[in-house]
Formats: C-alpha cells, sequence, structure tokens
C-alpha cells in the first residue's frame, strides 16, 4: 500500500551509537517508500531558526521599489528577487514571490562553461533597510550546508553505501541555496476556489530541507496512488524532499517525489516557507552508483506492493540527455524563469520554447499511455520543476 503520511525522524539518534542502527532504518524506509520525511532535532538553534523567520517576512514588508532593487532578471544567475506570478511550473503560473540567495562565487570567467553563470554574488537588499538579514542568511546556509552534509553522509549507510560514497559529487566551496518564499491567499490573489502556490514538481539536486515559516497547510506530497498526502507544519522540524539527483545516482532506490503547494484560503493570511537546497557540483555527471543487490532488491518490493507512480513529471536526469549537471540546472531555471531567459540566455529559450511546444503535441496524441514501467513514467513529460 502507498504511503498515507510522512514520517518523522530525530537527528539526535543519529548521532547515539546505540541508537543510529534504528535510526538508519528507518531513514531507509522513508528514502524507498515514501522519498519525504521531517527531521527534528537538526542541531540548530531555535533563536537561529526565529530570526531567519523574521528576516525573510520583513524582506517582503519592504516598499516594491526596494524589492525590485535586486530582482532577479538584474542578473544571469537567477539569484534575487521574483515578483508575484513571474514563475512557471507546468506551463502555469505560481502565485508566489519569493527571493533567492545562495552560497556566493565570483562572477563566471568567459572561458569558464555557461552553466557556471549559476555560481556568481547574491543580490542582498539593502542593508540601511535590512541591516540583519544579510548576517542571519549568510549563518543560515553555512549551517544548513553542514546539516545537509551531515544527513548525505546518513542517507550512503541506510542503502548500505560507505558514508563518503556522494562526497565526490560536492565542490570544495559547494554552492547551497535557499528561497524565501511568500504565497499570497485567496484574498489577496482575488481569487475564487483554488489556486497554484507552486505547481507539481519535484526537487533537484540531492536533498531539500524546508522550513514552514507559519502554520499554514498547502503542502502536499504525492503518493503512488496519485493522491494527495498533507505534509502540515510541525514545530521544531525541517521537511526533507529527496531530490531527483539522489534517485539518479542510486539507480532509483531513493525516491524523488512530486508535490505542491496550494494557495492559502481567504482570509488565513499569507504563508511562508524558507526552503533550502543542498547543492551538488556543476560539472558532475549522473551515471548510477553500484548499489548493493539487497537494497536494490528492496526497491523492487516496494514498487511490486505499491505500484509504479502516477505522476507525469519529468526525470531531469535521464541517462545521455546532458552532459553535465550545470547544464540540466541552467535550462531548468530559463524554463521557469522565462524572464530572465529572454534578457541573458534568448537563443536557449527559444529552444525551450519549441521544444514544449512539440511536447504539447506529443502529450495531446498518446494521453492513453498512462500506464508502463516506472522509467517510462519517469522519462515522459516535459513538466519539470528545479530550484
Amino acid at each position: 500500500m502507498s504511503f498515507s503520511s510522512i514520517p518523522i525522524l530525530d537527528l539526535s539518534f543519529a548521532r547515539n551509537p546505540a541508537t543510529k542502527p534504528a535510526f538508519l532504518q528507518s531513514l531507509q524506509h522513508a528514502l524507498l517508500e515514501v522519498g519525504f520525511l521531517y527531521i527534528r532535532n537538526t542541531g540548530i538553534s531555535d533563536t537561529l531558526i526565529q530570526d531567519v523567520i523574521t528576516e525573510g517576512i520583513e524582506f517582503f514588508n519592504l516598499p516594491v521599489e526596494k524589492k525590485l532593487e535586486v530582482q532577479m532578471k538584474n542578473a544571469p544567475s537567477f539569484l534575487g528577487y521574483n515578483k508575484l506570478g513571474n514563475e512557471i511550473t507546468r506551463f502555469e503560473t505560481d502565485w508566489r514571490e519569493q527571493i533567492d540567495i545562495s552560497t556566493p562565487h565570483p562572477i563566471r570567467k568567459p572561458s569558464d562553461p555557461l552553466y557556471h553563470n549559476l555560481l556568481a554574488p547574491n543580490q542582498w537588499p539593502d542593508p540601511k533597510a535590512l541591516p540583519h538579514f544579510r548576517p542571519v542568511y549568510e549563518e543560515y546556509i553555512q549551517r544548513m550546508g553542514e546539516v545537509s552534509m551531515f544527513f548525505t553522509k546518513l542517507v550512503a549507510e541506510a542503502i548500505g553505501l560507505p558514508a563518503n560514497a556522494f562526497d565526490r559529487f560536492f565542490d570544495e566551496a559547494q554552492q547551497h541555496k535557499v528561497k524565501i518564499v511568500k504565497y499570497p491567499d485567496l484574498a489577496e490573489l482575488g481569487v475564487e476556489g483554488e489556486a497554484q502556490g507552486v505547481g507539481p514538481h519535484k526537487d533537484s539536486m540531492l536533498t531539500s530541507y524546508l522550513l514552514q515559516a507559519t502554520q499554514h497547510r498547502g503542502l502536499q506530497v504525492q503518493n503512488t496512488l496519485g493522491e494527495w498526502i498533507d505534509c502540515p507544519p510541525i514545530a521544531g522540524t525541517l521537511v526533507v524532499a529527496i531530490g531527483q539527483g539522489l534517485e539518479a545516482l542510486t539507480q532509483g532506490v531513493c525516491a524523488s517525489t512530486t508535490h505542491r503547494v496550494l494557495s492559502p484560503a481567504k482570509g488565513a493570511g499569507a504563508r511562508y516557507s524558507i526552503p533550502f537546497f543542498q547543492g551538488v557540483s556543476y560539472d558532475a555527471t549522473f551515471e548510477s552508483m553500484q548499489m548493493p543487490e539487497e537494497v536494490v532488491q528492496l526497491r523492487r518490493e516496494v514498487l511490486g506492493r505499491n505500484g509504479a507512480r502516477k505522476d507525469d513529471v519529468e526525470f531531469t536526469f535521464s541517462k545521455g540527455k546532458w552532459g553535465h549537471l550545470g547544464e540540466a540546472t541552467l535550462m531548468n531555471r530559463i524554463r521557469s524563469h522565462p524572464d530572465v531567459g529572454e534578457r541573458w540566455y534568448p537563443e536557449l529559450l527559444q529552444q525551450i520554447r519549441e521544444q514544449q511546444a512539440l511536447d504539447r503535441e506529443k502529450t495531446n496524441g498518446s494521453k492513453e499511455e498512462i500506464e508502463g514501467s516506472e522509467v517510462k513514467e519517469l522519462s515522459r513529460s516535459s513538466a519539470i520543476k528545479t530550484h
């Protein structure tokens, strides 16, 4: 039977030799069966978490002109502010505004690959308006980078690999990324019924960690029956999503799961969330690792019990599609942020639009091909999402 709730794991158990084996067993279950989990006792102080929430919300309270000073289309890095309705998922508008920041890097040299544009300095809000914003988020990115690297080692151990199995996919100065997101409620949007905060998608890279900054529901995870399972805020936790990169590396053993966010109901007020995305070297190539046969067999048994997934979100890292992770990531960013694409990557944006038109034609002509193997389900559709 497919999952009907999201498991909760306590990271303090992973730090205790007496309880670590049971923790790894629970983690293996979450990886193979769900692809989503909550973690608590991350080691990040409550004070820092509250500062992150406070400063993030304060950013959206700035005047529009102050936010537009750091708008995303100012630079080819896809870092900066996106106003409401400026992002697209599965051909539909996402009704959220956000700012993206990351581990800082120098501007790309002309001799570097084009996708190294993604490694860049941040666009920080005016320090006179938000004097604490930058130091708070620089500390949070640093601390969350440490948490994500620790967790990735636990993932390796949970599926029978050496703890350092994924180390070769990270840069020495690895870029990680944070989004600070505001989802207005339906009253603010002027919408009746239901609206897409962000459409169905899977996270890229290896792992991501969501801080649900307010007590709104809205995050939902899709199980293999196609049902949407609520993932409500739980105090003192982060929500971990397994990314497509990890699924690709582990030959599908670790499940990357489709999820979405619904806009808050009328009168509920805005929902705020702050996801952290663990980075991977953009120069990495995604060839599958050699997985222990007993773990591969466990995954087969899971698929036998639960069936193949019912989503239609493309598997970004299909073998042979891209030479490097950076190429896939750049194209997906252009797809999600066409205003940045129009300014900095017009030729690539045109290629994407032509391919989307072809994909629409194929989709309209082959709707009867819904069932099939997991591999087919992973690689069929053109609607994808990366961060």
